[in-house]
């Protein structure tokens, strides 16, 4: 059990989470600070520090899983809450009607920087298509 302070001002709260040098697990723990803009029992987001949108948050599990696959296999009603987190996001950041995307990356040619589990939500401007760079 790992002990952090709620970034957003809630208070200290205890983290059954942690995995040694992960980026994430450290905001999850309070150990590295971010701005965390929602969070429930099992879900922590955060403003992404190198925006792709003008709104552009992640969700992060509060346990360490590499990728959505081990989150979808380890805990699918983690990975619900997770997606449901991010819909809330949207609606508390405004874009819920205008649209967002809601992006899982998840191996080496998807860009993924950060090995725990995470989804992005992008929305508050008009987003280009997937694809090729």
């Amino acid at each position: 059990m790992v002990w952090g302070v709620n970034h957003s001002g809630l208070g200290w709260v205890a983290y059954d989470c942690c995995m040694d040098g992960c980026l994430f697990c450290g905001i999850v723990a309070g150990e590295i600070p971010a701005e965390v803009v929602h969070r429930t029992a099992r879900t922590v987001a955060i403003r992404d520090i190198n925006p792709q949108a003008k709104t552009h948050v992640l969700v992060l599990p509060v346990e360490h899983h590499e990728d959505a696959l081990a989150l979808a296999a380890a805990a699918p009603d983690v990975l619900a809450e997770v997606v449901a987190a991010g819909a809330a996001v949207a609606e508390a950041e405004g874009i819920a009607e205008s649209g967002y995307r809601l992006v899982f990356n998840t191996g080496p040619d998807a860009g993924r920087t950060v090995f725990h589990a995470h989804l992005h939500v992008l929305g508050g401007e008009q987003l280009g298509y997937f694809g090729r760079l």
